[in-house]
Parts: C-alpha cells; sequence; structure tokens
C-alpha cells in the first residue's frame, strides 16, 4: 500500500476512529487502526470488538493494499505534523513509513489477517432521524447512564417506539436510568421505526456517536436488529453490538399521584442549588428544599463546613413539605431544562418526585429523594 494524503483529512478521520481504541488491549491488533486504500479512498476502521467505526476519505492512491498500524501512535504523528502538509503512507512488510516533509516515521505493523472484522449480519429496521433529534435523544438522557458494572442493562439507552393500548406509535423514546433518577425523552416517530424491537445502546456507542454528531448536518441514517445498530452519516458508519438484556420496565417508577406542584425558574433554581451545595459534604451533596406559600428554602448543612441557606419566589400553593436530593443529580436534570420554567410534581419528602420543563412535554425526569 502507498498513498499521498492530506494531513487535515487524516487528522480529522483519526480522530474520529482512534477515539473507539481502548488504551489498554489483550489482543495487540486491537491497538491498531486498519488503513484500506483502494478506488481513491483511504478507509480507517478501529475496533474494540464491540463497536467499530470505519471512515472513508479521499487519497492519491499508488499502490492500492492494506495495513495495519499503531492508531494513537498515527493520530499523534499527524498531529503534530505542520498544517498543510502531505503525508505519504508506505507499506511494505512489516513496516509502515510516513513521510511528510523532512519528517520520516517508520512504524511496526501487525498482519491485517488478523484485524476482527464485525460480521454483518441483516439489519432489518432503518430509518432515517434528523440530527437534532437524535442530538436532543441523547443529550437528555446520557447523564441518567448507569456506569455500575453488575446492573449491565442500565449501562445504555434504552431506544423504543412505545405503542399505547389500541393505538399506533406517534414518538422514538429514549430511557436512561441509574437507579436514583430516570430520563425519558421522545422524538417524533421517523418513517419506518413503528416496528423496531427495543433494544439497549451501550453508553461508549452513545457517547462515540454524538462526538461525531456535532461535525454533521442533515439526517442520519439509523438501521438496528435484535442484537445490532448501525449509524451512517456522511463518509462514517459506526456498527456496535447492543447490551444483551432486559430493561426494567421503567414506567413503573413514574408516579401518577403527585399533586403538589411547584414551578420555578430553571437557571435561578439551578444557580441556588449550586451555591447552597457548595457546603454540603462531598459524599452525599445533599440539598434541602422547604416548600411553603410560593417561597422555597433551599439548605445544606455539614459538620465540618457550616451551613446554608438560600429563599426564592416560586409558585407553589399545596400545603408545605420538605423534601431532600442529591444536588449533583438536581443539577444534572435541571440543565436539561431548556425554556425558563421548571416543573417539579411531588407526594411527599419520600417518594420519587415527576420534574419536567413547563413548556415542553416530551422530556420527563423522575428523581429518588433522599433523607437530609
Amino acid at each position: 500500500m502507498k498513498i499521498t494524503i492530506e494531513r487535515a483529512a487524516l487528522l480529522r478521520s483519526l480522530g474520529h476512529v482512534q477515539s473507539v481504541v481502548e488504551r489498554r488491549n489483550t489482543i495487540p491488533v486491537l491497538s491498531n487502526v486498519l488503513l484500506r486504500a483502494e478506488n481513491s479512498e483511504l478507509s480507517l476502521i478501529a475496533t474494540d470488538m464491540d463497536l467499530e467505526i470505519v471512515e472513508s476519505v479521499p487519497a492519491e492512491i499508488a499502490r492500492p493494499g492494506s495495513a495495519t498500524a499503531p492508531a494513537h501512535t498515527l493520530y499523534d504523528i499527524a498531529r503534530k505534523l505542520p498544517d498543510g502538509s502531505q503525508v505519504e503512507l508506505d507499506a511494505t512488510g512489516d513496516v509502515l513509513t510516513l513521510r511528510s516533509g523532512r519528517s520520516k516515521f517508520q512504524l511496526g505493523t501487525l498482519p491485517v489477517d488478523d484485524f476482527p472484522q464485525m460480521t454483518q449480519g441483516d439489519l432489518a429496521h432503518r430509518f432515517e432521524l434528523p440530527v437534532s433529534a437524535l442530538k436532543a435523544l441523547i443529550d437528555r438522557t446520557k447523564f441518567a447512564i448507569s456506569t455500575e458494572e453488575t446492573r449491565y442493562y442500565l449501562n445504555g439507552i434504552y431506544v423504543h417506539a412505545p405503542k399505547p393500548k389500541g393505538g399506533e406509535g406517534t414518538a422514538l423514546r429514549a430511557v436512561a436510568t441509574d437507579g436514583h433518577r430516570l430520563a425519558r425523552v421522545e422524538v417524533p416517530l421517523p418513517e419506518g421505526a413503528a416496528a423496531i424491537p427495543g433494544v439497549i445502546v451501550p453508553r461508549k456507542t452513545v457517547l462515540e456517536v454524538r462526538k461525531l454528531l456535532d461535525e454533521v448536518a442533515g439526517n442520519i441514517l439509523v438501521q438496528l436488529s435484535e442484537t445490532k445498530v448501525r449509524f451512517a452519516f456522511d463518509s462514517i458508519v459506526l456498527t456496535s453490538k447492543l447490551i444483551d438484556g432486559t430493561f426494567p420496565d421503567y414506567e413503573r417508577v413514574i408516579p401518577a399521584g403527585n399533586d403538589k406542584v411547584l414551578e420555578v425558574k430553571a437557571k435561578e433554581f439551578a444557580a441556588a442549588v449550586d451555591r447552597v451545595a457548595t457546603i454540603s459534604t462531598e459524599k452525599s451533596r445533599a440539598v434541602k428544599l422547604a416548600l411553603g406559600a410560593q417561597t422555597l428554602t433551599l439548605s445544606a448543612s455539614s459538620a465540618d463546613a457550616g451551613s446554608a441557606t438560600e429563599e426564592l419566589e416560586v409558585a407553589y400553593d399545596a400545603a408545605p413539605m420538605e423534601i431532600g436530593f442529591n444536588s449533583r443529580y438536581l443539577l444534572d436534570i435541571t440543565g436539561q431544562i431548556e425554556s425558563d420554567k421548571a416543573r417539579f410534581q411531588m407526594a411527599d419528602g419520600a417518594s420519587p418526585t415527576i420534574v419536567s420543563d413547563a413548556d415542553d412535554a416530551s422530556a420527563l425526569y423522575v428523581l429518588m429523594p433522599m433523607r437530609v
């Protein structure tokens, strides 16, 4: 294989694919990126066996062929080359030679045949989703994904098209929960998505896709089966295995009878929580909300640091009550409120609270209280 490529194009593509490559690997070839040159294109492929990314870029091909090279090293070299330079990649035997200007690097390669290819399989369901819709599904749920490995079925976002009893589904829904908080977000149902199976997209896949979306406009092609998902856009195809597990019946934890309603200016509330939480101990980060007629008093105390209170004017006319929350969780949720007002629906100080955007019914959050 021998090619010439612009440094900017190589760096951009390596930046996308190398982030899939794990820093530590028991299988040496998984530390490499597969370079495949044919038909005036260089394809860069990286995988961790569960997730595969393929990106194609135009290149001048003197000799078609394939080679593997250390992904992070190649990326670091491309990053340090001068802007506007041309890069020549020449693979012969088990060495990849990179030349650019007066710089020359020689990198060890591993056999192309050792590089694992993700089996394609038939992804029967396909639909297109606007970039803005996919961003919304990810951004407004990813904070609630569990990182607890023992509950592996919560280590991703559950995507499905719910069907009301006796009716047709109208939304594509994403749900994430870690047992302390739950995020449920909907976008209009794309054509072709009504019959999709409910699938759990792994956390790493979610984060890799989200990174790429900032550079994309238009629509994303999504393909699904019971075991795999594929996202295709521009010159990138990202294929991932799905989490093999059953997502819990999340509807059961969304309370139905919360009759105490608080409306508060979202940004003002978040800033007050952040200030008061400065005093709370790092471990619990507990903040207490004391509700009275049209007033909310936030408070936190710590045996070491002292105490803090702040009062806000709010819309609340139910019976007085007190409830405590983890301040970090409160800030994560209020950070998703895009309009001016956040709405809290509560039952009592020990029951789950529903938080939503007062002007947007597409997103709903559930937060478990804590003792303070």
